[in-house]
């Protein structure tokens, strides 16, 4: 017979599998069915923990944001300028690994037709902003070009081109190294 769960665990446990639920399927694709049928819960349960399955979605998506934003702080800690910026690229570039985390985002942008998706994936974006603005010092146009890179990066990672052997695919990959922004500056861009 198995151990009863405390109800942290429980609640850790559902949420890990309601993760690769909604990171598959999305908000309105992914089933509390079947993650209450994973955890060997009910429904009822789920609900009774999260409230809604859109509750539940929104605390997942949230924290898949801030495992980002949270990484490139701690990796840029102590730096300025251009070497924080080449930190946090290298710990953003190392997080694509975890898929679940990566279109936990994605779904959460594909969900912005909703309202309190929206909003809370604005706050994050701008969380995110903040940490490469806030920890590098440098100008607004060299935090969205970085932030920009780090999108494609996402797109190519859920689309697993690292499988690929194509030029293009091959030219997607290359590291981005800190240096290609010296030259972006709010001056070079009027």
């Amino acid at each position: 017979m198995a151990a009863r769960m405390s109800g942290s665990e429980r609640r850790s446990q559902v949420l890990g599998i309601a993760a690769g639920e909604f990171a598959n399927h999305g908000l309105h694709g992914a089933s509390t069915e079947a993650i209450a049928h994973q955890a060997g819960i009910t429904q009822a349960y789920v609900f009774r923990m999260f409230g809604t399955k859109k509750a539940l979605f929104l605390e997942l998506v949230g924290t898949a944001f801030d495992r980002f934003s949270d990484g490139m702080a701690h990796a840029a800690e102590g730096t300025r300028g251009l070497d924080a910026l080449a930190r946090m690229g290298s710990q953003y570039y190392e997080s694509l690994a975890d898929r679940t985390t990566l279109l936990l985002q994605l779904q959460g942008f594909a969900a912005c037709g909703d309202s309190d998706v929206r909003d809370l994936v604005r706050a994050r974006l701008a969380r995110m902003w903040d940490t490469v603005a806030d920890t590098a010092g440098l100008d607004p146009v060299t935090v969205k070009t970085f932030l920009a890179f780090g999108m494609l990066l996402n797109n190519m990672a859920a689309l697993d081109v690292d499988e690929l052997d194509e030029p293009w695919a091959t030219g997607v990959r290359t590291r981005i190294r800190a240096g290609l922004f010296e030259h972006i500056t709010t001056d070079t861009n009027r």
